[in-house]
């Protein structure tokens, strides 16, 4: 499949240079803040829905912490003019008798593992129950906001209610139900026609309702997509249907986002087309319409209960791998001993190598902590070097993949260009020509954790292969601690030439040398 392809198109955290000191430097993970005519007797125009802004925000503050979120999405109440009908002679909702009940249907069962798999990979479920006044409803809730698909990030969510509806008064649940299914379907077909009152910078698009045929005793399917502004672009699939007394509402979202693209904005934003949204919708409400059956057949004629208990699962955690001494310096790092040491003079090495899933490290440090600095001070230089050599499951050489983290780091790098956080100065990008296929420059100062420094980085791709090269320093009184206020950082254009010095020398060894050499 193309990136892209069923989307609509648009009208480390941090990679951090100077993490080669002891202990690492770590930049602060926090998350930024958002700032946040009908005619008489016509539905109400379906407004945003509740569910988005929650969703947006998680989605961004997954981006900027890099943590994993599940959004759990929260619907509105029953569709319709929103009044509720009216009680029976005692103001009472009618319902069956205590004993006639049992535990409602399990959502999330409904919908099999591989299914669930193919719409929101590696998902957070999470599943809920509430007893209402008029319906009792249970839902089930699968997100992932922040999945890597080549050069893209992609967001998946799938969202179902399932409500039981009580009878009011001589009216039976059925009939209620089959009100309330009838209202959303008036609901939708207005909202196709209608013509809102939007803003220059808002475009709104809500699809024809489409009947879905041979669902339950009556579906339909509808789109939404939505752009408000700069930072807000979402598009939705909607499916409602009817089982007997139960109702089925159903919303399936997705979309992509470049890995560079900047983040709190909707730059280079896809959504989910129509005909995808309507299609996997559409056949989710199947889905779901079997599982209402056959548990009103186990159940006939039963008032539904909440389960005692709900619970939020979340995808199993991969372990963290843990990169290990190297016997022998590679000798790709081992060759270019002379440009490293004229900028670290006597160094302290070190050489370790990671198995990352398709990402095999090689990483090369030559480190000074007491390097003379003139008289009464010390100095601090340093040069990391780190090589990413990516393959796919049958080993050969998969250079998309190390485009797309090439992409993600760059991404992560814009974001926090041209800024400060928490004493960390973040300098503008420079993309450098004549380094391999791709390569952009940094220059970053830290006043963060126990070693202050500048960092000038390189960031570089050949082929599958990225390469990250960092050189870094400071001087000090020395009788001061490593992350005293008199640190002096190292000049940018000392760190500049510096690193490209030794990134210019790397490159040129990188293809006389054997893989993993």
């Amino acid at each position: 499949m193309n990136p892209g392809s069923e989307y609509e198109p648009p009208t480390n955290p941090y990679r951090v240079p100077g993490r080669q000191f002891e202990p690492p430097m770590k930049p602060p993970a926090q998350p930024p803040t958002l700032p946040s005519g009908l005619a008489p007797g016509m539905p109400p125009r379906p407004g945003r829905p509740a569910w988005v802004l929650p969703t947006l925000a998680a989605a961004l503050v997954v981006l900027v912490a890099a943590g994993g979120v599940g959004a759990y999405l929260v619907f509105g109440g029953v569709s319709g003019s929103g009044a509720p009908p009216a009680s029976g002679p005692s103001g009472e909702r009618s319902s069956p008798p205590a004993a006639a009940k049992a535990t409602g249907p399990d959502v999330c069962a409904m919908l099999p593992r591989e299914e669930a798999d193919r719409l929101v990979p590696d998902a957070t479920v999470s599943n809920s129950a509430r007893d209402g006044d008029y319906t009792v409803d249970f839902r089930c809730n699968w997100t992932n906001q922040r999945i890597s698909f080549g050069e893209f990030w992609r967001s998946r969510e799938v969202d179902v209610k399932i409500s039981q509806h009580k009878g009011d008064g001589p009216k039976t649940g059925r009939a209620v139900a089959q009100n309330s299914f009838e209202s959303d379907y008036r609901s939708g077909k207005y909202g196709a026609t209608a013509k809102p009152s939007l803003d220059p910078d808002e475009k709104e698009y809500i699809s024809p309702v489409k009947d879905v045929q041979g669902v339950g005793e009556g579906a339909f399917a509808q789109y939404t997509w939505r752009r408000d502004g700069k930072l807000l672009w979402y598009a939705f699939g909607k499916a409602v249907a009817r089982v007997g007394d139960m109702t089925i509402e159903i919303k399936y979202q997705a979309g992509q986002q470049r890995k560079d693209a900047q983040i709190l904005s909707n730059e280079s934003m896809q959504s989910v087309t129509e005909e995808n949204a309507l299609r996997e919708a559409g056949s989710l409400a199947g889905q779901f319409a079997k599982g209402v059956a056959a548990w009103q057949a186990r159940y006939p004629g039963v008032l539904a209960q909440p389960p005692s208990s709900t619970a939020t699962l979340s995808p199993s955690a991969r372990p963290t791998p843990s990169p290990t001494a190297l016997a022998a310096f590679p000798a790709e790092c081992g060759a270019i001993t002379d440009v490293a040491t004229r900028l670290v003079p006597e160094p302290t090495t070190r050489a370790r190598g990671m198995e990352d899933g398709p990402d095999s490290q090689t990483e090369c440090r030559w480190l000074n902590l007491e390097l003379p600095g003139g008289e009464g001070k010390k100095k601090i230089r340093s040069v990391l070097i780190t090589v990413h050599r990516f393959a796919n499951r049958a080993g050969a050489a998969d250079e998309p993949a190390a485009k797309a983290y090439y992409a993600s780091e760059y991404g992560r790098d814009k974001n926090t260009a041209d800024s400060s956080i928490g004493g960390m100065t973040w300098g503008g990008l420079v993309d450098v020509k004549g380094l391999g296929d791709q390569a952009y420059q940094q220059f970053v100062r830290s006043r963060h954790g126990e070693v202050s420094a500048s960092s000038a980085s390189v960031l570089m791709r050949e082929g599958p292969v990225v390469v990250s090269v960092d050189f870094s320093g400071h001087q000090r009184p020395e009788d001061e601690p490593t992350n005293s206020p008199k640190v002096e950082f190292m000049a940018e254009k000392e760190a500049v030439d510096g690193v490209m010095t030794a990134a210019k020398a790397f490159m040129a060894q990188l293809g006389k040398q054997p893989a993993g050499s």
